[in-house]
């Protein structure tokens, strides 16, 4: 059986995308499935330290893999892939993250792939996130951060998700401002205007939490 694969991306940094990730990853494995995660390009760890969205993807997932194929590139700084690899002295190669992949899609019946940013952040001067995603291929779940702005940056991600002709999981809405006023218009907005299903509206929260309110196709 060929591993699924879901790249999940966002709206924009910031949003919980390795909230939503690692959230589905239990899912799946709650179900009987092996599911890994998987942060191509982590930006943002202590020295010595892991990136704190590598330790939540590994923590979720339920099947064993080496670090370096879950997350192929970390960099200290945090800031875009890009700049960082560029301050690095190296250069951000797809085919070896797509090596990555395959080996963990042999291992797991399902990859759950966690981008870094949204979803045209540079990865080099010639590829960005969308590559990546057309790259490894299956379907992509895009989390819409709610916030002031949100609509705007849902409707012009979803378009260029779909100009790159790949296939929909859905997206889902996730609470990331406490203050935000007219969360309920604003999510019947979303709704009126992404026709691809709306898989869960996750509450806000301080901190982690174990449960979800995600919901996946089979």
């Amino acid at each position: 059986m060929t591993a699924r694969t879901l790249f999940v991306t966002g709206t924009d940094t910031g949003v919980g995308k390795t909230r939503i990730a690692a959230a589905i990853i239990r899912l799946l494995a709650a179900r009987g499935l092996r599911a890994v995660g998987m942060k191509p390009v982590s930006a943002g760890a202590a020295p010595g330290q892991l990136n704190e969205d590598v330790v939540a993807l590994r923590a979720a997932s339920n099947v064993g893999a080496s670090l370096a194929d879950i997350n192929p590139y970390a960099f200290d700084a945090a800031i875009a892939p890009h700049i960082a690899a560029q301050q690095a002295g190296i250069a951000i190669d797809i085919d070896l993250i797509a090596a990555a992949h395959a080996r963990l899609a042999a291992r797991a019946d399902v990859v759950v792939v966690e981008g870094a940013g949204g979803w045209r952040v540079p990865l080099s001067d010639a590829a960005d996130m969308a590559d990546l995603a057309a790259r490894l291929g299956g379907e992509v779940l895009l989390v819409v951060g709610m916030r002031l702005g949100c609509l705007n940056h849902a409707v012009l991600t979803a378009e260029a998700i779909r100009s790159r002709g790949l296939r929909w999981a859905g997206w889902v809405a996730n609470c990331i401002d406490p203050q935000m006023s007219h969360v309920a218009e604003n999510l019947a907005s979303l709704q009126r205007r992404l026709p691809e299903p709306c898989l869960g509206v996750e509450p806000y929260a301080l901190a982690p939490r174990s449960e979800s309110s995600v919901i996946l196709p089979v």
